[in-house]
Order: C-alpha cells, then structure tokens, then sequence
C-alpha cells in the first residue's frame, strides 16, 4: 500500500520527543505519504503548524481546541487560532466539538468554543475536523444549527453507535476511523462499518492513541504511530470483503479531496 493519508496523529505529543523525525520516516516507509497533525489548544495548534513546515507535503495541521481544553477558549485565543489557520499548511479547523464524557471542561464552555469554531470554519471556507464523545443529541443540535453554511467535516475517530452513526451520514458528515476497529473489546464496529458509504471514509490512527490490536508485533511501550496506519486498512478491507489497494486508494482519494491537499 502506497500514498496512504493519516487525517489525524498528535506528533507533538510528549511520547515522541526523542524520535519524531524517525516516526515521520517510517511513515512514509510504510506507505504513509502525507500526515496531518491534530491541533488541539493555541500552543500545539502553533507548534504544529510550525512542523508541518518543516515537512512540506508531507505534514500539514489543523488549528483549534479541544473540547478538554475549552476552559482555556476566549475571543482573544480564537483570533490567533483563526491567524494561524490563515496559513496555507492549515488546512481543518479543529480538533473541536463537545465531550461530555470526561467533562474536562464545562459544558456551557465546550459548547460556546464549539460554536466559535463552526464560525471560523464558515468564515474562513475550511473543513471541519471534529471530535464528540457521550454528547451526540447537544453536537447534532449544535451542528444542525449551522448544516446550510457548513463546509465538509469530519467527525474523527468514530466509536458511537448505528443510530448516531447513520446521523452523521444523513448530515453529509465524513467518518474517520482509527485502530478503534482492530479492538475486539469494540466488535460492533466491525458490524456499523458497512453502514458507511466508501466516499465518506476516511483513515486516521489518532496516534499515540489507539494502538491497532490486530498487529503481530505491539511495541512494548503500546505507543501507536502513523507507519501502524496499514493495520486500520487491513481491519476495514477484511470486513467489508474488500482488497486493502482497494480500501487504501479510495479513503486516500477521499482525503485528498476533503482536504484539498
């Protein structure tokens, strides 16, 4: 497999302080030509942006907040996120939307940062990449709100179930699917990924997150990176009784297309 697309991997996480350089070359080793690095607060959208320059055509970003750090989410913040996105290496507004799960930060404050970010996106003419955990009823009223104005969007590592599934497809919303559908603890995502049109799919390992269980071979320090992509194409052409150049060519086209890269 050649010229796969990682819609979303968190390189600047900590865990790959000693060899961030070497996980970007075994990617493209691997067949993983372009990564996209997930901006999740003002300081890592920034420190991302700045990477992907390093890499042209190789890294590119997104820039926003995530629902766990909306408590940092102000007018002032979201003016540098929106002169950040303004750049040509950023090319998603997010990672962004509403976590009631954990409730990092509160829930009043999630969903004005949310909304922001639906705006910048509208101003700004580019794809949402989003995250929902525990909160679909208040993200669809949310999103709803805003469908006629929206550009594409994503709703990233997709865990939820058939009915929230088959919303977001009824939206015209994409998928993105992680190392989630290698998990044998999560085997009813095998059953709802028929349920997703092949031109909305796309593939992400939300690395270091998300490990893929059907490797051989798991790193002792159960850390996930972007090279570990071929995995999810391995699970998602094995259940869809699909070939995996099959599988690769379409999800990359997709990401091409969605992100215009």
């Amino acid at each position: 497999m050649n010229n796969l697309i990682d819609i979303g991997a968190n390189l600047l996480h900590h865990r790959y302080h000693k060899d961030r350089d070497e996980i970007i070359n075994r990617a493209i080793d691997s067949g993983v030509t372009k990564i996209i690095l997930t901006g999740i607060n003002l300081i890592n959208s920034e420190k991302s942006l700045n990477r992907a320059k390093r890499h042209p055509n190789v890294l590119y970003s997104t820039s926003g907040i995530h629902p766990h750090n909306a408590k940092e989410f102000n007018s002032e913040i979201m003016e540098q996120i929106k002169k950040l996105a303004l750049e040509k290496e950023v090319i998603a507004i997010g990672e962004c939307g509403l976590d009631f799960d954990r409730d990092f930060s509160p829930r009043d404050i999630q969903e004005e940062c949310f909304k922001a970010h639906l705006e910048l996106s509208i101003e700004l003419k580019k794809p949402l990449f989003l995250h929902e955990r525990e909160a679909h009823k208040k993200f669809v009223e949310i999103l709803s709100f805003y469908k006629e104005k929206l550009p594409k969007t994503v709703v990233h590592c997709f865990t939820g179930n058939i009915d929230e599934l088959k919303k977001y497809i009824e939206m015209g919303l994409y998928i993105g699917l992680t190392g989630a559908i290698c998990d044998e603890r999560k085997s009813y995502l095998k059953d709802l990924i028929k349920f997703i049109p092949l031109d909305r799919l796309m593939i992400e390992t939300d690395a270091p997150f998300m490990l893929p269980r059907n490797m051989k071979d798991k790193p002792k320090d159960r850390r996930n990176e972007p090279a570990f992509l071929v995995y999810v194409v391995k699970m998602i052409a094995e259940c869809l009784n699909k070939s995996e150049e099959e599988i690769a060519l379409k999800t990359t086209n997709n990401a091409k297309e969605f992100f215009s890269i």
